[in-house]
Protein backbone atom coordinates (compact mmCIF):
# COMPACT_ATOMS: atom_id res chain seq x y z
CA UNK A 1 0.00 0.00 0.00
CA UNK A 2 1.51 3.60 -1.05
CA UNK A 3 1.18 5.81 2.15
CA UNK A 4 -0.45 8.77 0.79
CA UNK A 5 -1.41 12.21 2.47
CA UNK A 6 -4.97 11.91 3.76
CA UNK A 7 -6.04 15.25 2.98
CA UNK A 8 -4.43 15.33 -0.36
CA UNK A 9 -7.08 14.94 -3.81
CA UNK A 10 -7.29 11.55 -5.45
CA UNK A 11 -4.05 10.88 -7.20
CA UNK A 12 -4.49 10.87 -11.19
CA UNK A 13 -5.79 8.07 -12.70
CA UNK A 14 -2.49 6.86 -13.91
CA UNK A 15 0.61 8.45 -13.69
CA UNK A 16 2.09 10.27 -16.55
CA UNK A 17 4.80 7.64 -17.86
CA UNK A 18 1.60 4.68 -17.56
CA UNK A 19 -0.32 7.15 -20.04
CA UNK A 20 -0.91 5.50 -23.92
CA UNK A 21 -0.65 7.67 -26.62
CA UNK A 22 -3.03 5.81 -28.56
CA UNK A 23 -5.60 7.98 -28.15
CA UNK A 24 -3.84 10.63 -28.84
CA UNK A 25 -2.85 9.61 -32.21
CA UNK A 26 -6.48 8.37 -33.23
CA UNK A 27 -8.05 11.50 -32.00
CA UNK A 28 -4.88 13.38 -34.31
CA UNK A 29 -5.29 11.38 -36.78
CA UNK A 30 -9.37 11.94 -37.15
CA UNK A 31 -9.08 15.70 -36.87
CA UNK A 32 -6.59 15.75 -39.89
CA UNK A 33 -9.06 13.57 -41.53
CA UNK A 34 -11.89 15.49 -41.17
CA UNK A 35 -10.40 18.63 -41.93
CA UNK A 36 -8.97 17.26 -44.85
CA UNK A 37 -12.77 15.99 -45.74
CA UNK A 38 -14.04 19.67 -44.86
CA UNK A 39 -11.01 21.33 -46.74
CA UNK A 40 -11.57 19.52 -50.25
CA UNK A 41 -15.55 20.27 -50.25
CA UNK A 42 -14.81 23.84 -50.07
CA UNK A 43 -12.41 24.01 -52.12
CA UNK A 44 -14.43 21.83 -54.68
CA UNK A 45 -17.57 23.83 -53.89
CA UNK A 46 -15.53 27.06 -54.50
CA UNK A 47 -14.11 25.95 -57.73
CA UNK A 48 -16.87 24.12 -59.89
CA UNK A 49 -20.16 24.97 -58.00
CA UNK A 50 -20.74 21.15 -56.98
CA UNK A 51 -20.64 19.75 -53.60
CA UNK A 52 -19.62 17.03 -51.55
CA UNK A 53 -22.42 16.57 -49.60
CA UNK A 54 -21.98 12.84 -49.39
CA UNK A 55 -18.53 13.08 -47.37
CA UNK A 56 -20.84 14.95 -44.71
CA UNK A 57 -21.29 11.41 -43.86
CA UNK A 58 -17.19 10.19 -43.36
CA UNK A 59 -17.13 13.45 -41.19
CA UNK A 60 -19.96 12.57 -38.80
CA UNK A 61 -18.90 9.10 -38.17
CA UNK A 62 -15.16 10.37 -37.87
CA UNK A 63 -16.37 13.01 -35.00
CA UNK A 64 -18.39 10.29 -33.25
CA UNK A 65 -15.34 8.34 -33.33
CA UNK A 66 -13.36 11.53 -31.70
CA UNK A 67 -15.57 11.81 -29.15
CA UNK A 68 -15.64 8.12 -28.37
CA UNK A 69 -11.46 8.29 -28.22
CA UNK A 70 -11.44 11.94 -26.55
CA UNK A 71 -13.68 10.53 -23.76
CA UNK A 72 -11.24 7.67 -23.37
CA UNK A 73 -8.43 9.81 -23.20
CA UNK A 74 -10.16 12.04 -20.12
CA UNK A 75 -10.88 9.02 -18.04
CA UNK A 76 -7.06 8.06 -18.51
CA UNK A 77 -6.24 11.30 -17.62
CA UNK A 78 -8.52 11.81 -14.99
CA UNK A 79 -10.35 14.34 -16.20
CA UNK A 80 -13.81 13.14 -17.15
CA UNK A 81 -15.89 15.92 -16.76
CA UNK A 82 -17.82 16.68 -12.98
CA UNK A 83 -19.74 18.62 -10.92
CA UNK A 84 -17.52 18.48 -7.75
CA UNK A 85 -18.95 21.76 -5.99
CA UNK A 86 -20.11 19.16 -3.53
CA UNK A 87 -17.80 16.48 -3.60
CA UNK A 88 -14.84 18.61 -2.80
CA UNK A 89 -16.70 19.31 0.99
CA UNK A 90 -16.27 15.61 1.63
CA UNK A 91 -13.40 14.03 3.41
CA UNK A 92 -10.76 12.86 1.24
CA UNK A 93 -11.39 9.36 2.22
CA UNK A 94 -15.48 9.78 1.35
CA UNK A 95 -14.19 11.97 -1.68
CA UNK A 96 -11.88 8.76 -2.82
CA UNK A 97 -15.18 6.38 -2.46
CA UNK A 98 -17.58 9.08 -4.27
CA UNK A 99 -14.80 8.51 -7.16
CA UNK A 100 -14.95 5.21 -7.28
CA UNK A 101 -18.99 4.93 -7.65
CA UNK A 102 -18.69 7.32 -10.35
CA UNK A 103 -16.59 5.28 -12.69
CA UNK A 104 -18.57 2.38 -11.65
CA UNK A 105 -21.64 4.15 -12.85
CA UNK A 106 -19.47 5.11 -15.90
CA UNK A 107 -18.28 1.67 -16.43
CA UNK A 108 -21.75 0.44 -16.27
CA UNK A 109 -23.12 2.67 -19.15
CA UNK A 110 -19.81 2.52 -21.25
CA UNK A 111 -20.68 -1.75 -20.69
CA UNK A 112 -24.55 -1.11 -21.36
CA UNK A 113 -23.19 0.68 -24.80
CA UNK A 114 -20.99 -2.46 -25.77
CA UNK A 115 -23.79 -4.93 -25.26
CA UNK A 116 -26.50 -2.48 -27.20
CA UNK A 117 -24.10 -1.32 -30.03
CA UNK A 118 -22.93 -5.14 -31.09
CA UNK A 119 -26.88 -5.66 -31.09
CA UNK A 120 -27.31 -2.59 -33.18
CA UNK A 121 -24.19 -3.79 -35.42
CA UNK A 122 -25.72 -6.96 -36.16
CA UNK A 123 -29.18 -6.35 -36.74
CA UNK A 124 -27.30 -3.92 -39.31
CA UNK A 125 -25.39 -6.71 -40.43
CA UNK A 126 -28.05 -9.05 -40.80
CA UNK A 127 -30.94 -6.89 -42.00
CA UNK A 128 -28.44 -5.06 -44.78
CA UNK A 129 -29.15 -2.28 -44.10
CA UNK A 130 -27.47 0.34 -46.05
CA UNK A 131 -25.87 4.21 -45.03
CA UNK A 132 -28.56 6.98 -47.01
CA UNK A 133 -25.24 9.01 -48.41
CA UNK A 134 -22.53 6.48 -50.14
CA UNK A 135 -24.72 3.43 -49.53
CA UNK A 136 -22.24 1.77 -47.97
CA UNK A 137 -23.18 -1.16 -45.36
CA UNK A 138 -24.66 0.36 -42.07
CA UNK A 139 -22.34 -1.81 -39.83
CA UNK A 140 -19.37 -0.59 -40.78
CA UNK A 141 -19.91 2.41 -39.03
CA UNK A 142 -21.95 0.65 -36.39
CA UNK A 143 -19.43 -1.41 -35.37
CA UNK A 144 -17.54 1.31 -33.95
CA UNK A 145 -19.94 1.72 -31.46
CA UNK A 146 -19.14 -1.37 -29.22
CA UNK A 147 -15.41 -1.08 -30.18
CA UNK A 148 -14.89 2.32 -28.91
CA UNK A 149 -17.01 1.58 -26.01
CA UNK A 150 -15.14 -1.38 -25.13
CA UNK A 151 -11.86 1.13 -25.55
CA UNK A 152 -13.36 3.94 -22.68
CA UNK A 153 -14.60 0.54 -20.24
CA UNK A 154 -11.04 -0.28 -20.70
CA UNK A 155 -9.58 2.61 -20.04
CA UNK A 156 -12.26 3.48 -16.74
CA UNK A 157 -11.37 0.40 -15.53
CA UNK A 158 -7.91 1.00 -15.71
CA UNK A 159 -8.19 3.97 -14.02
CA UNK A 160 -10.26 2.10 -11.33
CA UNK A 161 -7.51 -0.16 -10.32
CA UNK A 162 -5.29 2.25 -9.98
CA UNK A 163 -7.49 4.57 -7.71
CA UNK A 164 -7.97 1.45 -5.95
CA UNK A 165 -4.53 0.69 -5.05
CA UNK A 166 -3.90 4.19 -3.94
CA UNK A 167 -7.04 4.49 -1.42
CA UNK A 168 -7.28 6.99 1.09
CA UNK A 169 -8.10 5.35 4.39
CA UNK A 170 -9.76 7.14 7.05
CA UNK A 171 -8.49 8.19 10.42
CA UNK A 172 -9.04 6.16 12.95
Amino acid sequence: MIETDPEAAPPPMLPPKARFRLERFLGAAAMAAVMLITLANVLVRYFTDMSFAFTEEISVFLLVFLTFIGSAKAFLDGNQIAVTYFIDKLSPARRHQVLLFALSMSALMMALLVWYGARMTWDDFDLEVTSPGLGWPQWMYTVWLPVLSLLVLARIVQGMVHLYKHRVRPHA
